[in-house]
C-alpha cells in the first residue's frame, strides 16, 4: 500500500484479532521494513497474536520516495510521516517498536501523537546522536564523486551508504537531516514508560541504560547480540510480544 506521504506501507492483519491496537514497526537506517520486521518474523509473531501490524519504509528507504530536500528527512518531517501512516490506518490508538534509527522517531511520538501511543519498545537506540560526527560535504562528495573522505567515521558511513547504489544521494540527505535534528533525550513523553532493548554486545548503545534510569517506570532489557544479531535474535522478538502483551 502507498501512503499519501508517497511512503510504502505494510499492512498485514490476524486472522483473529485480539482486542487491542495495532503495532506500529519502524526500521533503522540503511534498512526497511521488510529486512527488520518481515524477514526476522517479529511482523509474523505479532499477527499470530493477534495483532494488526504497521510497518512503513520510512522516506529515502526500501520502496519510498527519496528526499529531494534535506528537510523532508529531518526528524520532525520523518516522525510527521510516521503519524500520518498510523492516521491513514484507522487507528486513534497504537503501540509501536522501532529499531535503531526508529526507536530514536519512536521517542518522539508521544509528543507528536499526544494521548495516542500505549506501549513502546525502543531497540538498538543508540543514546548520542550516531551522524553528528559526520563531515556531510565530505560524505557529498563521497557519493556524488567517490572522492574518499579523510574522516574514518564519515568514511565508513560513505561505504554504508554508497552500497545503497541509486539510492545513495537519498540516503546522503536523510544523513543530512537527521544530523541538522540530533538525539537530545528529555522527558519522556508518553503516558506508559518504555522498554528499551539491546544487544550485550551492541558498541552503537552503550550508555543507553543511563536513559532508561531517567525514564519513571522504564526498564532496559540486554539480549544478546551486536547490533544487527539483537534484532535478528529469538530474545528480541520475544521481549516484544511480552512487552506488547502488557
Amino acid at each position: 500500500m502507498q501512503s499519501r506521504t508517497g511512503l510504502t506501507v505494510r499492512t498485514f492483519a490476524p486472522a483473529q484479532t485480539a482486542g487491542q491496537p495495532p503495532v506500529l514497526l519502524v526500521h533503522g537506517f540503511g534498512s526497511d521494513g521488510g529486512r527488520d520486521w518481515v524477514d526476522t518474523g517479529i511482523a509474523r509473531a505479532l499477527t499470530a497474536a493477534g495483532r494488526v501490524v504497521i510497518a512503513p519504509d520510512l522516506r529515502g528507504h526500501g520502496d519510498s520516495p527519496a528526499p529531494t530536500t534535506v528537510a523532508e528527512v529531518a526528524v520532525p518531517a520523518l516522525v510527521a510521516d510516521l503519524v500520518t501512516v498510523v492516521d491513514e490506518a484507522g487507528a486513534e490508538a497504537f503501540d509501536v517498536v522501532g529499531y535503531s534509527l526508529g526507536a530514536r522517531l519512536a521517542w518522539e511520538l508521544p509528543a507528536a501523537a499526544p494521548g495516542r501511543l500505549g506501549r513502546a519498545v525502543l531497540g538498538g537506540l543508540s543514546p548520542v546522536e550516531p551522524f553528528a560526527a559526520v563531515d556531510v560535504v565530505a560524505l557529498r562528495r563521497a557519493v556524488a564523486d567517490g572522492v574518499e573522505p579523510a574522516d574514518p567515521f564519515t568514511a565508513m558511513i560513505a561505504g554504508m551508504v554508497r552500497a545503497h547504489g541509486p539510492r545513495a544521494t537519498g540516503l546522503a540527505r536523510c544523513v543530512e537531516g537527521l544530523r541538522a535534528t540530533p538525539f537530545a533525550p528529555r522527558a519522556w513523553a508518553g503516558g506508559t514508560p518504555p522498554v528499551f532493548v539491546a544487544g550485550a554486545d551492541d558498541v552503537m548503545t552503550r550508555g543507553i541504560e543511563q536513559v532508561a534510569q531517567s525514564v519513571d517506570g522504564a526498564r532496559w532489557v540486554p539480549v544478546p547480540g551486536d547490533h544487527q544479531g539483537a534484532l535478528a535474535g529469538d530474545a528480541f522478538r520475544r521481549t516484544v510480544l511480552e512487552v506488547l502483551a502488557g
